[in-house]
């Protein structure tokens, strides 16, 4: 449940859009770092009194560790401006909170999405964690640098667009067209209820070429074979076929990972691909040298034969990945700690730029 716990704000930290980090005094403990919601809380200054949630704090969660400022008791932001919106995200929690969605009556673009149902064969590309975002980027801009791509977070993770700093800095290097928040997830630059809607939106609201699905920062896992939030873009390739589109497995691979379960090809992407989605999918393998390069390429062969395991060289990739705009980390590991799994992300980025370049 919830620990609640009343601070003053020392000073101010980092900041980016969306979000201001700050530093807290609270009694009786060390000094905590603490992230606002802005659109949320209003804009913290040095000296207000903060009501904080230090549950993931006192956790000590790799990905989101941090306090939460709740409320401003003594300064609270205005009421925004009457307007239209009614789609309530965070449903009935305290912190619910209410936005336009794209595809609902009042909103601009709800004629386009009304009767909507076709992606036009655009490629999708998928993955199970958040951080393969920058990498499957890196990848398409390989070999399509003025593709337009859109960034569609489901609600698996974080549900602010606005915790993750790497879709800040995508931003700022105009690597993403715009973002797409579906489900609980809100704040990115357009809202909609579903992934289907999420995706429909992409293309034909942002008039994106490609899109790219992940949960946002914070995987939930539990060591079982059904119990990880991962488990969503196994879902996701059947909306993506049911749309029209091209879906693009990106597996999670990693060399570091202590955990067998998690060495080679995860098992969280052997479940998603092999049991959860359905429909078929051009699965990306890169190929890698020695015994662990086999390692890979024998766990991806065992995947079922309705997808297309699809073998692509990692040449180039290196150059794309270290040219990114904002660190890569997995887990904690950045890109040389844990080649594998940024070079698998990559290697599906380009792959779903090889089929936009093909269809054109």
């Amino acid at each position: 449940m919830i620990r609640w716990r009343n601070g003053v704000v020392r000073s101010l930290g980092m900041a980016w859009p969306g979000v201001q980090e700050i530093i807290v005094e609270i009694p009786e403990r060390d000094d905590v770092r603490a992230l606002a919601y802005t659109a949320m809380v209003g804009e913290p200054r040095t000296g207000d009194r903060v009501l904080l949630n230090t549950g993931a704090l006192e956790l000590g969660l790799g990905t989101g560790g941090h306090a939460h400022v709740v409320a401003l008791p003594d300064r609270l932001p205005p009421d925004p401006e009457p307007g239209p919106g009614h789609l309530v995200k965070a449903r009935y929690t305290p912190l619910q909170t209410i936005v336009l969605g794209a595809d609902e009556q009042d909103s601009t673009w709800h004629e386009a999405l009304r009767d909507a149902d076709d992606l036009d064969g655009m490629p999708v590309v998928l993955a199970d964690l958040h951080s393969a975002l920058p990498a499957v980027v890196a990848g398409i801009r390989i070999g399509s640098p003025q593709a337009r791509v859109a960034y569609v977070m489901t609600d698996g993770g974080a549900l602010p667009l606005w915790f993750s700093r790497s879709v800040a800095g995508l931003r700022d290097a105009g690597w993403l067209q715009g973002t797409v928040t579906v489900g609980q997830a809100f704040g990115g630059d357009l809202e909609t209820v579903t992934l289907h809607t999420g995706l429909l939106a992409a293309r034909h609201v942002l008039g994106a070429d490609i899109a790219v699905v992940t949960q946002g920062p914070g995987n939930l896992g539990t060591g079982t074979r059904w119990g990880f939030s991962g488990i969503a873009c196994g879902e996701a390739v059947n909306a993506v076929v049911i749309l029209g589109g091209r879906p693009v497995g990106s597996l999670r691979i990693s060399e570091a990972d202590a955990r067998e379960r998690h060495h080679g090809v995860s098992h969280h992407s052997l479940t998603a691909y092999g049991k959860v989605a359905m429909a078929s999918a051009d699965i990306v393998v890169p190929k890698l040298d020695g015994e662990f390069g086999e390692k890979v390429a024998a766990q991806a062969a065992k995947l079922p034969p309705r997808h297309h395991v699809v073998t692509a060289p990692a040449d180039g990739l290196d150059d794309a990945l270290r040219a990114c705009p904002v660190r890569l980390s997995t887990m904690g590991r950045g890109l040389d700690e844990d080649y594998a799994y940024f070079v698998a992300a990559a290697a599906s980025g380009r792959h779903a730029s090889a089929l936009l370049n093909h269809d054109s």
